[in-house]
């Protein structure tokens, strides 16, 4: 769910200012999902699981060949900087995100146009923060891979956080989403876009043409 946060409307893009997502907090026990169809991520430390979409029978001809289709890999915090070391020598944009978060989802074609654009020179990629430890993981796997099919985000590096959505806020040191993260080709962090770094920094919403700048100016040092 989106809770709006006093201080801070978002928009990201060109789009209007949004209200902050970050799943809501429920009452009773959060851990009552935690059964046989999560049983596969108990035991995940720094390591994957992936799903991809199912392909869909043709209708009349055949889909174009460059057209990739999106898959998602489950990762806990560890697994998540891992992905990220794996790709030192380029200049990394990480989104996290929510299918709950609608500024979340109505900039996400952002990311998706950022990778189109720089091709090999940047690696994007996508963490959705769904999981709040209720039901498994696995079943929250479909829509987001739906929804990462509709914005046709073949070439990104789509990930799902296995662990709980407010466990993955403290560690990732966020208050909400959208949050956009920038890592060096050194694989230092460059620049983390979030509403703290926005109201600081800036003095108004962070958008992608602000990330857009910073890998920019990366790629010319």
């Amino acid at each position: 769910m989106c809770s709006k946060r006093g201080i801070g409307r978002i928009a990201r893009g060109t789009a209007d200012a949004a209200p902050l997502c970050r799943p809501a907090t429920r009452t009773g026990s959060r851990h009552a999902g935690r059964r046989a169809g999560l049983a596969i991520v108990v035991a995940l430390t720094g390591a994957t699981v992936a799903w991809a979409q199912p392909a869909a029978a043709p209708a009349g001809k055949a889909p174009p060949a460059a057209a990739a289709k999106p898959t998602i890999v489950a990762v806990d915090h560890a697994g998540l900087m891992a992905a990220v070391a794996r790709h030192k020598g380029k200049v990394v944009v990480l989104d996290c995100w929510s299918t709950s978060c609608p500024p979340c989802v109505k900039e996400f074609p952002r990311l998706v146009a950022l990778q189109a654009k720089h091709g090999d020179r940047v690696v994007c990629m996508s963490l959705s923060l769904d999981y709040e430890g209720l039901d498994p993981v696995d079943t929250l796997v479909p829509p987001v891979l739906r929804f990462l099919h509709d914005v046709k985000a073949g070439g990104v590096i789509n990930m799902i956080a296995t662990e709980e959505a407010d466990a993955m806020y403290r560690k990732l040191e966020l208050d909400s989403v959208p949050a956009v993260y920038v890592w060096k080709a050194d694989g230092t962090l460059a620049r983390r876009f979030d509403e703290g770094d926005a109201k600081a920094r800036l003095g108004r919403p962070f958008t992608y043409d602000d990330v857009e700048a910073e890998v920019q100016g990366l790629l010319a040092e």
